[in-house]
């Protein structure tokens, strides 16, 4: 008996197999040891005050050979905000600042991943902090993509920078003596999952 396929199965074969091969993009989960979303802001000139917030969950997925498959997704308890003083904390957590308990959570979700440099990009995307939802871009570094030499898994590591107004999200207190813009640097590293 000979056996055989029909020529639209094989095209339909073809057409799944890449689909998978041009979606194929690895996931990374955070390493939160490793990995540290950080803001400088300018203080009445006299200097650059950093702040890091410590609870967030996400991904980011990644594709080295087309970055365009790449993505990421962060959400960022605001309550985590940290400026190594507590009274400046608490005020940053009031409704002045961040307004915590109205909304407790801020949401960065990318729309897509672009390739720049060898190692280089930008991320384009949308902030979603105060209820207000913005476009904010992320420069990319790509660190590293490889095997943990300690784990022996793999792992991938970026940095991002980006600027952004924080009275475009409805924040305005004390602008301009509290600068109007934040710098925003973020270093993440992870495993494969």
């Amino acid at each position: 008996m000979q056996k055989y396929f029909h020529p639209s199965l094989l095209a339909l074969l073809g057409a799944l197999l890449f689909s998978h091969i041009a979606l194929a993009a690895d996931r990374y989960a955070f390493d939160k040891t490793h990995s540290q979303i950080l803001f400088f802001v300018n203080h009445l000139g006299f200097s650059n005050s950093q702040g890091e917030f410590h609870d967030y969950e996400g991904n980011f997925e990644f594709d080295p050979s087309n970055w365009g498959n790449s993505s990421v997704e962060v959400g960022i308890r605001t309550a985590s905000i940290d400026m190594d003083d507590y009274a400046w904390d608490k005020h940053l957590r009031a409704k002045d600042f961040f307004d915590v308990k109205k909304f407790p959570e801020m949401r960065y979700r990318s729309n897509r991943v672009e390739k720049t440099g060898a190692k280089t990009g930008k991320i384009y995307g949308e902030l979603t902090l105060l209820g207000i939802t913005r476009p904010v871009v992320l420069d990319l570094t790509l660190n590293k993509v490889g095997l943990h030499p300690m784990k022996q898994t793999p792992h991938a590591g970026f940095s991002a920078t980006a600027r952004l107004k924080r009275s475009d999200f409805g924040m305005k207190y004390a602008v301009p003596m509290v600068s109007d813009e934040v710098e925003l640097r973020i270093e993440v590293e992870g495993p494969r999952q």
